[in-house]
């Protein structure tokens, strides 16, 4: 059995002392509390940026709420290369808030705007409400990019757990022009299958952060129609082709049920010419990005994701283009 990192492992009995449940043991409410209070729990406040403000856009649902990030250290009217940000948490967890300290360290780290989408949750709004008002929020970004200080050529999608889902699918759209495209996606232990039973989700380790239970309970919700979950819309996995995707950092970890379909992601994309860095973390769990005040680890991942990114951003223009990253000092 592979080696857990003592972080994780100090996390997984300290709610086995505290008697926690699995988030599929809880009604939607009360997982969407106890997901909630893991910021103030499991991360380190999040650091001064130079701008956080929310903005509304119409979606086909309703107004979307945006929260747009700016990094300390740059000049209020700077253009800065842009990331449209899609949080995780199975489809029905998660908000802006959750990943906020997520947010701003980015923002900081690559010297960019970062965009977080607020978009529906299921059950309430089963697929593919998620994926429509993502859409939307994207175009929106890129049609007020003068007014929000980015440039369209230089945007990227990312998301963690089910928003690297999404933002996986947001690079297909653009690949194949129903949406501008992006030039690099961020793609943390993403959901590309969930086309799938509980039995095929290994490693499947029970008082782990989630287990096969818990996606497949996310899977439920999300999907309650069964048939949709084979199309490349909810699982980008089963796309037919992969060629031609931007250029792609995915995270995997492998005490995470999510290790093998993340895995097979990037290598498929690898192996149809993408180019693919991929950060395996075998001692960690999912949700590790978030986990900044309970594994320190957390925050050098961060910052490899920021430098990766960075470095794309870079070379899109041209090092000089490119405003500087404030110093740890700044941030």
């Amino acid at each position: 059995m592979k080696a857990v990192h003592p972080d994780v492992e100090a996390i997984i009995a300290a709610g086995r002392a505290a008697g926690a449940q699995p988030f599929e043991a809880m009604t939607v409410a009360d997982a969407r509390a106890a997901h909630a209070a893991r910021r103030t729990t499991h991360q380190l406040l999040p650091q001064p940026v130079s701008m956080r403000r929310d903005i509304s856009v119409e979606g086909p649902g309703g107004a979307i709420t945006l929260r747009v990030y700016r990094p300390s250290g740059v000049v209020a009217d700077a253009v800065l290369p842009c990331l449209v940000f899609i949080h995780g948490g199975g489809w029905i967890l998660g908000s802006l808030e959750t990943h906020d300290g997520l947010c701003c360290h980015l923002a900081n780290g690559v010297a960019c705007c970062v965009i977080s989408v607020d978009y529906r949750l299921a059950p309430e709004h089963p697929y593919p409400a998620a994926i429509d008002d993502c859409v939307a929020a994207y175009r929106a970004v890129v049609a007020d990019a003068e007014n929000l200080r980015i440039d369209p050529a230089q945007l990227a999608v990312g998301g963690d757990s089910a928003g690297g889902n999404l933002a996986a699918v947001l690079a297909l759209f653009g690949r194949d022009g129903d949406i501008p495209a992006p030039i690099q996606q961020t793609l943390l232990y993403p959901v590309v299958d969930i086309d799938r039973e509980l039995a095929d989700y290994i490693p499947n380790l029970p008082g782990m952060v989630i287990s096969g239970a818990t996606m497949v309970h996310f899977r439920d919700h999300y999907t309650p129609n069964k048939a949709d979950r084979a199309d490349w819309r909810a699982s980008p996995l089963k796309a037919t082709s992969l060629a031609g995707l931007p250029p792609a950092l995915v995270v995997t970890c492998g005490h995470d049920p999510l290790e093998e379909e993340g895995r097979a992601y990037a290598m498929r994309m690898e192996a149809e010419g993408v180019r693919v860095t991929h950060l395996h973390l075998s001692d960690q769990t999912h949700g590790v990005a978030t986990m900044t005040k309970v594994v320190p680890t957390a925050v050098s991942i961060l910052d490899f994701v920021a430098a990766n990114l960075r470095e794309v951003f870079a070379k899109s223009v041209g090092q000089r283009d490119v405003p500087a990253a404030p110093s740890s000092a700044a941030r």
